[in-house]
């Protein structure tokens, strides 16, 4: 029991640059405590006393604005970041080390009691503030959902998900979406990169495909210039505005996308 208790408290020593010291963790932030008290809520669920795990999930909601069915199922070193405003519904389940950040909603879109109405977070998932994931389907290990996505279908382990409906950014080679490498990957704060929005990715292609037809159009004006120089009686043939050198500035285009 303590060593999990440790871990709880190391996973936010880890993932938070705000978090100073183990006491203020376990003092300052709600995510933990709500954690701590879901643990006994979801004891109760489980053996029967349906009410009084309600009793003290409602009484963690009051006192650090996170919402946890006790019938969801909360895995090891998950962390609530800020969270306020979190609703977690109850046949959730939330894999080991994800992060899930304020004003998420892990909610169902089915009124049946009994079915599997709500999302399943595998390992490593981080869902960023105000996304929104409804359903019962399962969003796989390593996945990313962007800030304010609302997310209606599964997402496949290492993609990435943005926007209204979320579209899905897949995994590069097995990884994660954000393609770093597993021997340097870093923690990604609100699930959300310079390479996981799709409009970005489309200019980038654009941008580079321009300039690279450019190239080709400068060094085919290099040729025909050559030719006419070796050739006399072609020189007329050559524009004097020929673009012999290349003028497309690809990458101040690509710092305005963020490249």
């Amino acid at each position: 029991m303590f060593a999990r208790l440790r871990s709880d408290i190391q996973c936010i020593l880890d993932r938070d640059p705000a978090a100073r010291s183990t006491w203020e963790v376990i003092t300052c932030y709600p995510g933990l405590h709500a954690i701590w008290l879901h643990r006994p809520a979801h004891w109760c669920w489980g053996h029967g006393f349906k009410w009084l795990g309600r009793f003290i999930s409602h009484i963690a909601r009051w006192l650090t604005g996170i919402e946890i069915h006790p019938g969801a199922k909360i895995g090891e070193r998950v962390f609530f970041d800020h969270a306020m405003g979190v609703v977690v519904g109850e046949t959730a389940e939330i894999g080991d080390g994800c992060t899930i950040y304020q004003g998420v909603t892990l909610g169902g879109t089915s009124l049946y009691k009994g079915a599997k109405r709500h999302p399943t977070l595998g390992k490593d998932v981080v869902v960023s503030a105000g996304a929104k994931v409804l359903g019962g389907f399962e969003v796989g290990d390593g996945a990313k959902i962007g800030s304010n996505a609302v997310v209606i279908k599964p997402v496949p382990a290492g993609a990435t998900a943005v926007g209204i409906p979320a579209r899905i950014i897949p995994s590069k080679a097995g990884q994660s979406a954000d393609v770093t490498e597993p021997q340097s990957r870093k923690f990604t704060a609100y699930g959300i990169t310079q390479e996981d929005d799709p409009l970005s990715q489309a200019m980038r292609g654009l941008i580079d495909n321009a300039s690279s037809q450019e190239h080709q159009i400068m060094l085919l004006w290099q040729a025909i210039e050559k030719l006419s120089t070796a050739a006399p009686a072609t020189r007329d043939c050559v524009p004097c505005d020929a673009a012999t050198t290349e003028q497309f500035e690809a990458g101040k285009l690509n710092e305005l996308v963020g490249k």
